[in-house]
């Protein structure tokens, strides 16, 4: 049995709690915070989450982790079998993921969080390359009514765990609703909302809340003390 480590509030963690539940392998959940401390560094070098805890040890980042469970359950696929089109789904994750989550991810303090307002030089990158982020994803998804054509991806995966986080930053900072000229995007959503691993996750994440707020406040008391 796969052992996950992390926290049902990371997006990240979700990504790949949710490839499990979609490929019906059997795994235990495993608290872990990301942090720098021996323990923690020495299941992921970076001390960040989530890890995959497998036979042979374990695999840290995402990505990795989503391309090893690919390989050791093809039978339910999360990538398509044609090499071109297997590389479109990747091409579209990988974007999602540099041009969407991680300029979104510059203001999360700001706007998930209360804290201190995003410097003004960052929150205009982030409006730049969010810009650009939804203008590729208008370009590339298909939306047929998956991300990529007619199956659930991996891409779809990044798109739903990263997407609505992008929207609220770009509503509450830059009063953009950058779902307004994708319907498709917005229908995708709402289907992955009926979809009863994807609720799963979601209530887990929901009971995860308010330690990891907790854990926030304490860890901003503790810098401020220090």
């Amino acid at each position: 049995m796969f052992r996950l480590h992390g926290f049902s509030a990371s997006n990240y963690y979700n990504m790949v709690k949710l490839a499990l539940l979609e490929k019906r392998l059997p795994f235990e959940e495993v608290l872990l915070h990301g942090c720098q401390s021996p323990q923690v560094l020495a299941l992921s070098p970076r001390g960040k989450v989530p890890v995959l805890e497998v036979e042979q040890g374990f695999i840290s980042e995402t990505d990795a982790i989503l391309d090893y469970l690919e390989e050791v359950c093809p039978e339910i696929a999360l990538l398509p079998t044609d090499p071109f089109h297997r590389a479109q789904v990747r091409a579209l994750a990988k974007e999602i993921e540099l041009y969407i989550e991680l300029p979104a991810r510059y203001c999360y303090v700001e706007v998930f969080f209360g804290g201190r307002p995003t410097p003004e030089a960052l929150k205009a990158k982030a409006r730049r390359d969010l810009d650009k982020g939804f203008v590729a994803l208008a370009q590339r998804g298909r939306f047929m009514p998956y991300l990529a054509g007619e199956r659930l991806t991996l891409a779809d995966l990044y798109f739903l765990y990263s997407v609505d986080l992008a929207c609220q930053v770009g509503k509450q900072l830059f009063d953009i609703d950058y779902l307004k000229p994708l319907p498709g995007a917005r229908a995708l959503l709402e289907r992955l909302a009926e979809n009863s691993n994807v609720q799963k996750v979601a209530a887990d994440k929901k009971a995860d809340i308010p330690a990891f707020m907790q854990r926030l406040r304490a860890a901003a008391q503790s810098e401020m003390a220090g």
